[in-house]
Protein backbone atom coordinates (compact mmCIF):
# COMPACT_ATOMS: atom_id res chain seq x y z
CA UNK A 1 0.00 0.00 0.00
CA UNK A 2 2.96 1.84 0.34
CA UNK A 3 2.64 2.59 -3.48
CA UNK A 4 -0.66 4.47 -2.94
CA UNK A 5 -0.39 6.31 0.83
CA UNK A 6 2.32 8.30 2.18
CA UNK A 7 2.61 5.71 5.47
CA UNK A 8 6.07 5.54 6.95
CA UNK A 9 8.08 3.07 6.28
CA UNK A 10 8.32 2.78 10.18
CA UNK A 11 4.56 1.72 10.18
CA UNK A 12 5.08 -0.22 7.17
CA UNK A 13 7.18 -2.56 8.88
CA UNK A 14 5.47 -2.73 11.73
CA UNK A 15 2.07 -3.58 9.88
CA UNK A 16 3.79 -6.78 8.36
CA UNK A 17 5.00 -7.97 11.34
CA UNK A 18 1.97 -7.39 12.90
CA UNK A 19 0.00 -9.56 9.71
CA UNK A 20 2.04 -11.88 10.48
CA UNK A 21 1.43 -12.28 13.98
CA UNK A 22 -2.67 -12.51 13.25
CA UNK A 23 -2.31 -15.39 10.28
CA UNK A 24 -3.90 -18.50 12.82
CA UNK A 25 -6.16 -15.77 14.12
CA UNK A 26 -7.24 -14.73 10.68
CA UNK A 27 -7.38 -18.59 9.83
CA UNK A 28 -9.85 -19.02 12.71
CA UNK A 29 -11.99 -16.51 11.74
CA UNK A 30 -12.16 -17.53 7.81
CA UNK A 31 -13.09 -21.04 9.24
CA UNK A 32 -16.05 -19.45 11.09
CA UNK A 33 -16.73 -17.21 8.04
CA UNK A 34 -17.22 -20.88 6.02
CA UNK A 35 -19.33 -22.63 8.30
CA UNK A 36 -21.39 -19.61 8.45
CA UNK A 37 -21.30 -18.87 4.76
CA UNK A 38 -23.05 -22.48 4.48
CA UNK A 39 -25.71 -22.14 6.88
CA UNK A 40 -26.69 -18.92 5.11
CA UNK A 41 -26.66 -20.44 2.06
CA UNK A 42 -29.08 -23.74 3.60
CA UNK A 43 -31.49 -21.17 4.50
CA UNK A 44 -32.07 -19.46 1.02
CA UNK A 45 -31.82 -23.01 -0.73
CA UNK A 46 -34.12 -24.60 1.88
CA UNK A 47 -36.88 -21.56 1.51
CA UNK A 48 -36.67 -21.26 -1.72
CA UNK A 49 -35.80 -17.87 -2.69
CA UNK A 50 -36.41 -17.02 -6.25
CA UNK A 51 -35.93 -14.16 -8.14
CA UNK A 52 -39.75 -12.93 -7.38
CA UNK A 53 -38.78 -12.72 -3.83
CA UNK A 54 -36.03 -9.94 -4.85
CA UNK A 55 -39.42 -7.61 -5.54
CA UNK A 56 -41.08 -5.33 -3.45
CA UNK A 57 -44.30 -4.66 -3.09
CA UNK A 58 -45.95 -0.61 -2.30
CA UNK A 59 -48.83 0.31 -0.78
CA UNK A 60 -50.58 -2.18 2.33
CA UNK A 61 -47.68 -4.92 1.45
CA UNK A 62 -50.18 -7.43 1.31
CA UNK A 63 -48.52 -10.91 0.00
CA UNK A 64 -45.58 -9.70 -0.15
CA UNK A 65 -43.45 -13.42 -1.06
CA UNK A 66 -39.99 -11.40 -0.96
CA UNK A 67 -40.80 -10.02 2.71
CA UNK A 68 -42.18 -13.39 3.94
CA UNK A 69 -39.54 -15.40 3.13
CA UNK A 70 -37.10 -12.95 3.84
CA UNK A 71 -37.94 -13.32 7.78
CA UNK A 72 -38.03 -17.37 7.06
CA UNK A 73 -34.19 -17.11 6.17
CA UNK A 74 -33.49 -15.22 8.95
CA UNK A 75 -35.36 -17.56 11.54
CA UNK A 76 -33.64 -20.50 10.21
CA UNK A 77 -30.30 -18.71 9.96
CA UNK A 78 -29.96 -17.81 13.64
CA UNK A 79 -31.84 -20.82 15.03
CA UNK A 80 -35.38 -19.15 15.19
CA UNK A 81 -39.09 -20.09 15.12
CA UNK A 82 -40.13 -16.68 13.56
CA UNK A 83 -38.43 -13.28 12.42
CA UNK A 84 -39.24 -9.65 11.62
CA UNK A 85 -37.35 -8.50 9.53
CA UNK A 86 -37.60 -4.77 8.54
CA UNK A 87 -36.04 -1.52 6.28
CA UNK A 88 -38.43 0.25 8.16
CA UNK A 89 -36.74 -0.41 11.77
CA UNK A 90 -34.69 3.59 11.50
CA UNK A 91 -31.68 2.03 13.63
CA UNK A 92 -30.61 -0.44 15.80
CA UNK A 93 -31.84 1.58 18.80
CA UNK A 94 -35.50 1.57 17.16
CA UNK A 95 -35.37 -2.34 16.77
CA UNK A 96 -34.37 -2.71 20.49
CA UNK A 97 -37.15 -0.38 21.60
CA UNK A 98 -40.02 -1.95 19.15
CA UNK A 99 -38.78 -5.49 21.00
CA UNK A 100 -39.31 -4.05 24.54
CA UNK A 101 -42.01 -2.65 24.19
CA UNK A 102 -43.38 -5.04 22.27
CA UNK A 103 -42.90 -7.74 25.18
CA UNK A 104 -43.39 -5.99 28.10
CA UNK A 105 -46.75 -4.67 29.50
CA UNK A 106 -47.54 -2.31 32.45
CA UNK A 107 -46.42 -3.67 35.33
CA UNK A 108 -43.49 -5.51 34.44
CA UNK A 109 -40.48 -5.83 35.52
CA UNK A 110 -37.49 -4.95 33.08
CA UNK A 111 -34.48 -6.68 34.25
CA UNK A 112 -30.87 -5.16 33.10
CA UNK A 113 -28.12 -8.62 33.59
CA UNK A 114 -25.63 -7.04 32.46
CA UNK A 115 -25.00 -3.73 33.86
CA UNK A 116 -25.99 -0.37 32.78
CA UNK A 117 -27.32 -0.18 29.24
CA UNK A 118 -25.73 1.33 25.53
CA UNK A 119 -26.28 5.16 26.00
CA UNK A 120 -29.24 5.60 23.81
CA UNK A 121 -31.34 3.17 25.39
CA UNK A 122 -31.59 5.55 28.54
CA UNK A 123 -34.20 7.23 27.39
CA UNK A 124 -36.01 4.95 26.22
CA UNK A 125 -35.89 3.11 30.17
CA UNK A 126 -37.13 6.37 31.47
CA UNK A 127 -33.30 6.28 33.09
CA UNK A 128 -32.62 9.89 32.20
CA UNK A 129 -35.00 12.28 30.39
CA UNK A 130 -38.27 14.45 30.45
CA UNK A 131 -41.11 12.28 32.49
CA UNK A 132 -44.14 11.80 29.76
CA UNK A 133 -41.97 11.52 26.88
CA UNK A 134 -43.14 8.13 26.43
CA UNK A 135 -40.44 5.88 28.08
CA UNK A 136 -41.39 2.12 29.47
CA UNK A 137 -41.01 4.18 33.15
CA UNK A 138 -44.03 6.42 31.82
CA UNK A 139 -45.49 2.97 30.68
CA UNK A 140 -45.67 1.53 34.38
CA UNK A 141 -42.98 -0.67 33.82
CA UNK A 142 -40.06 -1.19 36.76
CA UNK A 143 -36.52 -1.30 35.98
CA UNK A 144 -33.71 -2.36 37.62
CA UNK A 145 -30.04 -3.26 35.99
CA UNK A 146 -27.60 -5.61 37.72
CA UNK A 147 -24.13 -4.21 38.73
CA UNK A 148 -20.64 -6.20 36.51
CA UNK A 149 -18.59 -8.20 38.77
CA UNK A 150 -14.95 -5.72 38.75
CA UNK A 151 -13.48 -8.07 36.00
CA UNK A 152 -16.75 -6.62 33.48
CA UNK A 153 -18.03 -10.01 33.76
CA UNK A 154 -22.02 -10.39 34.57
CA UNK A 155 -22.19 -11.36 38.18
CA UNK A 156 -24.01 -14.71 38.08
CA UNK A 157 -25.52 -15.41 41.07
CA UNK A 158 -27.10 -12.22 41.59
CA UNK A 159 -28.90 -12.32 38.20
CA UNK A 160 -30.70 -15.75 39.77
CA UNK A 161 -31.28 -14.05 42.90
CA UNK A 162 -32.75 -10.71 41.49
CA UNK A 163 -34.55 -12.10 38.08
CA UNK A 164 -37.70 -14.28 40.13
CA UNK A 165 -40.29 -11.08 39.70
CA UNK A 166 -38.39 -10.29 36.25
CA UNK A 167 -41.20 -10.53 33.13
CA UNK A 168 -37.54 -9.20 30.74
CA UNK A 169 -34.40 -10.14 31.39
CA UNK A 170 -31.90 -8.02 28.94
CA UNK A 171 -28.29 -8.58 27.56
CA UNK A 172 -26.40 -6.44 25.42
CA UNK A 173 -24.13 -8.73 24.23
CA UNK A 174 -21.23 -6.06 23.04
CA UNK A 175 -19.36 -3.24 25.22
CA UNK A 176 -21.47 0.00 23.83
CA UNK A 177 -19.03 2.88 25.17
CA UNK A 178 -17.80 0.70 28.32
CA UNK A 179 -14.19 -0.76 28.62
CA UNK A 180 -16.19 -4.16 29.97
CA UNK A 181 -15.84 -7.52 27.75
CA UNK A 182 -18.49 -7.97 24.67
CA UNK A 183 -20.03 -11.64 25.82
CA UNK A 184 -19.61 -14.41 23.77
CA UNK A 185 -22.28 -16.97 22.68
CA UNK A 186 -20.36 -19.21 25.77
CA UNK A 187 -20.87 -16.05 27.93
CA UNK A 188 -24.42 -15.74 27.47
CA UNK A 189 -25.00 -19.23 27.53
CA UNK A 190 -23.71 -19.02 31.32
CA UNK A 191 -26.11 -15.83 31.82
CA UNK A 192 -29.03 -17.74 30.12
CA UNK A 193 -28.81 -21.00 32.65
CA UNK A 194 -28.23 -18.73 35.96
CA UNK A 195 -31.74 -16.41 34.34
CA UNK A 196 -33.64 -19.94 33.86
CA UNK A 197 -32.41 -21.38 36.97
CA UNK A 198 -33.93 -18.02 39.14
CA UNK A 199 -36.93 -17.74 36.66
CA UNK A 200 -37.73 -20.44 34.34
CA UNK A 201 -40.43 -18.53 32.84
CA UNK A 202 -38.35 -15.13 32.51
CA UNK A 203 -38.28 -14.02 28.66
CA UNK A 204 -34.13 -13.75 27.50
CA UNK A 205 -33.52 -10.55 25.41
CA UNK A 206 -30.32 -10.01 23.86
CA UNK A 207 -29.46 -6.79 21.89
CA UNK A 208 -27.28 -9.00 19.38
CA UNK A 209 -25.81 -5.93 17.50
CA UNK A 210 -22.21 -6.46 16.20
CA UNK A 211 -22.03 -9.96 17.30
CA UNK A 212 -23.79 -11.40 14.43
CA UNK A 213 -21.69 -14.33 12.51
CA UNK A 214 -18.40 -14.00 14.87
CA UNK A 215 -18.75 -16.96 15.45
CA UNK A 216 -20.33 -19.98 14.71
CA UNK A 217 -23.53 -20.03 17.39
CA UNK A 218 -25.62 -17.30 18.14
CA UNK A 219 -27.84 -16.37 21.09
CA UNK A 220 -30.73 -18.51 19.88
CA UNK A 221 -28.33 -21.25 19.92
CA UNK A 222 -28.20 -21.25 23.63
CA UNK A 223 -31.65 -20.52 25.08
CA UNK A 224 -32.64 -16.86 24.28
CA UNK A 225 -35.76 -16.06 23.80
CA UNK A 226 -35.29 -12.71 21.47
CA UNK A 227 -32.44 -11.35 19.21
CA UNK A 228 -32.59 -7.92 17.47
CA UNK A 229 -29.75 -6.35 15.78
CA UNK A 230 -29.57 -3.35 12.85
CA UNK A 231 -29.11 -3.84 9.09
CA UNK A 232 -26.40 -1.41 8.80
CA UNK A 233 -23.98 -3.48 11.15
CA UNK A 234 -22.94 -7.15 10.41
CA UNK A 235 -26.30 -8.65 8.72
CA UNK A 236 -26.81 -6.16 6.14
CA UNK A 237 -23.94 -7.03 4.99
CA UNK A 238 -22.52 -3.64 3.76
CA UNK A 239 -25.50 -3.76 1.26
CA UNK A 240 -28.40 -3.08 2.91
CA UNK A 241 -29.44 0.68 3.05
CA UNK A 242 -31.22 0.39 6.30
CA UNK A 243 -33.42 -1.79 8.63
CA UNK A 244 -33.25 -4.27 11.35
CA UNK A 245 -34.65 -7.14 12.54
CA UNK A 246 -36.37 -8.85 15.69
CA UNK A 247 -35.74 -12.74 15.83
CA UNK A 248 -36.95 -15.72 17.82
CA UNK A 249 -39.91 -17.18 20.14
CA UNK A 250 -42.75 -17.03 17.28
CA UNK A 251 -44.93 -15.54 20.01
CA UNK A 252 -43.11 -12.99 20.54
CA UNK A 253 -41.93 -11.79 17.46
CA UNK A 254 -45.81 -11.59 16.62
CA UNK A 255 -45.75 -9.21 19.64
CA UNK A 256 -43.19 -6.78 18.06
CA UNK A 257 -44.71 -6.98 14.72
CA UNK A 258 -47.81 -5.44 16.30
CA UNK A 259 -45.59 -2.80 18.10
CA UNK A 260 -44.04 -1.98 14.53
CA UNK A 261 -47.26 -1.85 12.82
CA UNK A 262 -50.59 -2.47 14.79
CA UNK A 263 -52.44 -5.36 16.53
CA UNK A 264 -54.20 -7.27 14.41
CA UNK A 265 -52.27 -6.58 11.34
CA UNK A 266 -48.79 -7.25 12.62
CA UNK A 267 -46.64 -8.98 9.87
CA UNK A 268 -48.93 -8.77 7.04
CA UNK A 269 -48.76 -5.39 6.54
CA UNK A 270 -45.86 -3.16 4.92
CA UNK A 271 -44.99 -1.95 1.44
CA UNK A 272 -41.41 -3.34 1.05
CA UNK A 273 -40.56 -1.13 -2.06
CA UNK A 274 -37.45 -1.91 -3.64
CA UNK A 275 -35.25 -2.96 -0.43
CA UNK A 276 -35.89 -6.86 -1.09
CA UNK A 277 -33.03 -7.81 -3.19
CA UNK A 278 -30.84 -5.24 -0.66
CA UNK A 279 -31.65 -7.09 2.24
CA UNK A 280 -31.24 -10.53 0.40
CA UNK A 281 -28.02 -9.73 -0.73
CA UNK A 282 -26.57 -8.45 2.25
CA UNK A 283 -27.41 -11.25 4.55
CA UNK A 284 -25.95 -13.92 1.77
CA UNK A 285 -22.66 -11.84 2.30
CA UNK A 286 -22.89 -11.19 5.88
CA UNK A 287 -20.70 -14.16 6.70
CA UNK A 288 -17.36 -12.77 4.70
CA UNK A 289 -18.04 -9.21 5.52
CA UNK A 290 -18.12 -10.22 9.28
CA UNK A 291 -14.97 -11.68 8.71
CA UNK A 292 -13.03 -9.15 6.64
CA UNK A 293 -14.25 -6.33 9.75
CA UNK A 294 -13.06 -8.92 12.55
CA UNK A 295 -9.83 -9.18 11.06
CA UNK A 296 -9.64 -5.47 10.57
CA UNK A 297 -10.37 -5.13 14.03
CA UNK A 298 -7.77 -7.58 14.82
CA UNK A 299 -5.30 -6.41 12.54
CA UNK A 300 -5.50 -3.20 14.34
CA UNK A 301 -5.40 -4.39 18.00
CA UNK A 302 -2.05 -6.16 17.14
CA UNK A 303 -0.36 -3.05 15.30
CA UNK A 304 -1.55 -0.54 18.19
CA UNK A 305 -0.21 -3.08 20.60
CA UNK A 306 3.39 -3.15 19.14
CA UNK A 307 2.75 0.68 19.07
CA UNK A 308 2.42 0.49 23.01
CA UNK A 309 -1.40 1.22 23.39
CA UNK A 310 -3.83 -0.92 25.22
CA UNK A 311 -6.85 -2.52 23.24
CA UNK A 312 -9.72 -4.57 24.59
CA UNK A 313 -10.11 -7.22 23.41
CA UNK A 314 -5.94 -7.75 22.87
CA UNK A 315 -5.18 -9.57 19.80
CA UNK A 316 -5.30 -12.92 19.67
CA UNK A 317 -8.50 -13.59 22.54
CA UNK A 318 -11.31 -14.74 21.37
CA UNK A 319 -14.10 -12.47 19.62
CA UNK A 320 -18.05 -11.65 20.29
CA UNK A 321 -17.99 -8.34 18.15
CA UNK A 322 -17.00 -6.82 15.41
CA UNK A 323 -15.65 -3.47 17.69
CA UNK A 324 -11.94 -3.13 19.05
CA UNK A 325 -12.02 -0.21 21.72
CA UNK A 326 -8.35 1.57 21.50
CA UNK A 327 -7.39 3.52 24.79
CA UNK A 328 -5.32 6.49 23.24
CA UNK A 329 -5.25 8.20 26.49
CA UNK A 330 -5.78 11.47 26.06
CA UNK A 331 -8.22 14.02 23.81
CA UNK A 332 -5.40 14.97 21.49
CA UNK A 333 -4.60 11.27 20.63
CA UNK A 334 -7.77 10.10 20.03
CA UNK A 335 -9.07 12.81 17.82
CA UNK A 336 -5.90 12.14 15.63
CA UNK A 337 -6.78 8.71 15.01
CA UNK A 338 -10.57 9.59 14.47
CA UNK A 339 -9.41 12.02 11.96
CA UNK A 340 -6.91 9.17 10.06
CA UNK A 341 -9.79 6.71 10.12
CA UNK A 342 -11.94 9.37 7.93
CA UNK A 343 -8.79 9.52 5.97
CA UNK A 344 -9.00 5.97 4.84
CA UNK A 345 -12.81 6.27 3.92
CA UNK A 346 -13.72 5.31 0.17
CA UNK A 347 -16.47 8.65 1.25
CA UNK A 348 -15.92 12.12 2.40
CA UNK A 349 -12.19 11.03 2.92
CA UNK A 350 -11.58 14.89 3.20
CA UNK A 351 -13.73 15.38 5.65
CA UNK A 352 -12.17 16.11 9.10
CA UNK A 353 -14.43 14.90 11.88
CA UNK A 354 -15.23 16.77 14.82
CA UNK A 355 -16.81 16.67 18.10
CA UNK A 356 -20.67 17.34 18.55
CA UNK A 357 -23.36 16.95 20.75
CA UNK A 358 -24.95 13.59 18.81
CA UNK A 359 -28.77 12.71 19.56
CA UNK A 360 -28.70 10.23 22.84
CA UNK A 361 -25.47 10.92 24.05
CA UNK A 362 -24.71 12.79 27.39
CA UNK A 363 -21.56 13.99 26.26
CA UNK A 364 -19.67 14.94 22.68
CA UNK A 365 -19.36 12.23 20.30
CA UNK A 366 -16.38 12.09 17.58
CA UNK A 367 -17.16 9.90 14.95
CA UNK A 368 -15.32 8.80 11.65
CA UNK A 369 -17.61 7.49 9.15
CA UNK A 370 -17.27 7.77 5.86
CA UNK A 371 -19.44 4.87 4.18
CA UNK A 372 -21.45 4.58 1.28
CA UNK A 373 -24.51 4.06 4.22
CA UNK A 374 -24.42 6.63 6.28
CA UNK A 375 -23.79 5.40 9.55
CA UNK A 376 -23.23 2.03 8.56
CA UNK A 377 -20.88 0.36 11.29
CA UNK A 378 -20.56 -2.79 9.44
CA UNK A 379 -18.08 -0.27 6.88
CA UNK A 380 -14.85 0.86 8.63
CA UNK A 381 -15.33 3.72 11.20
CA UNK A 382 -14.64 4.81 14.41
CA UNK A 383 -16.28 7.13 17.31
CA UNK A 384 -15.64 7.82 21.32
CA UNK A 385 -17.66 10.00 23.33
CA UNK A 386 -15.12 13.08 24.11
CA UNK A 387 -14.74 11.30 28.37
CA UNK A 388 -11.97 9.00 30.31
CA UNK A 389 -10.64 6.35 29.12
CA UNK A 390 -10.58 8.63 25.97
CA UNK A 391 -11.04 5.57 23.76
CA UNK A 392 -12.00 4.83 20.31
CA UNK A 393 -14.26 2.28 19.66
CA UNK A 394 -13.36 0.74 15.68
CA UNK A 395 -15.65 -1.16 13.75
CA UNK A 396 -16.25 -2.23 10.24
CA UNK A 397 -13.97 -2.78 7.40
CA UNK A 398 -16.07 -4.65 4.30
CA UNK A 399 -13.19 -5.45 2.94
CA UNK A 400 -9.74 -6.40 4.49
CA UNK A 401 -7.66 -4.46 2.66
CA UNK A 402 -9.61 -1.24 2.78
CA UNK A 403 -9.74 -1.77 6.64
CA UNK A 404 -5.94 -2.15 6.91
CA UNK A 405 -5.39 1.03 5.36
CA UNK A 406 -7.65 2.49 7.29
CA UNK A 407 -6.16 1.54 10.62
CA UNK A 408 -2.30 2.38 9.00
CA UNK A 409 -3.96 5.97 8.02
CA UNK A 410 -4.90 6.50 11.70
CA UNK A 411 -1.25 5.79 12.80
CA UNK A 412 0.62 8.22 10.45
CA UNK A 413 -2.06 10.94 11.35
CA UNK A 414 -1.16 10.33 14.75
CA UNK A 415 2.82 10.58 14.13
CA UNK A 416 1.87 13.66 11.59
CA UNK A 417 0.06 15.24 14.53
CA UNK A 418 2.66 14.00 16.90
CA UNK A 419 0.77 12.02 19.21
CA UNK A 420 2.60 9.12 18.26
CA UNK A 421 6.52 8.21 18.97
CA UNK A 422 8.29 5.49 17.07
Amino acid sequence: MENFFNIDPRLVELANRAEAECKETFARIDAVAEYNGFKVLKAFTDNRVSEVALHGTTGYGYGDEGRDILDKVYAQAFGGEDALVRHTFANGTHTLAVSLFGVLRPGDKLLMLCGAPYDTLEEIIGKRGQKGNGSLKDFGIEYEEIDLLPNGMPNLEKIEERVKDAKVAYIQRSRGYSTRPSYTVSDIEKIVKAARKGNPNVYILVDNCYGEFVEEREPLDVGADLIMGSLIKNPGGGIASTGGYIAGKKELVEKCADRLTCVGMGKEIGATLHQNREMFLGFFLAPQTVANAVKTSEFACKLFELLGFETLPKAGEPRADVIASLLLKDEKTLTSFVKGIQKGAPVDSFVTPEAWDMPGYDSKVIMAAGAFTMGSSIELSADAPIREPYAAWLQGGITYPSGKAGVLLAAQQMLDDGTLTL
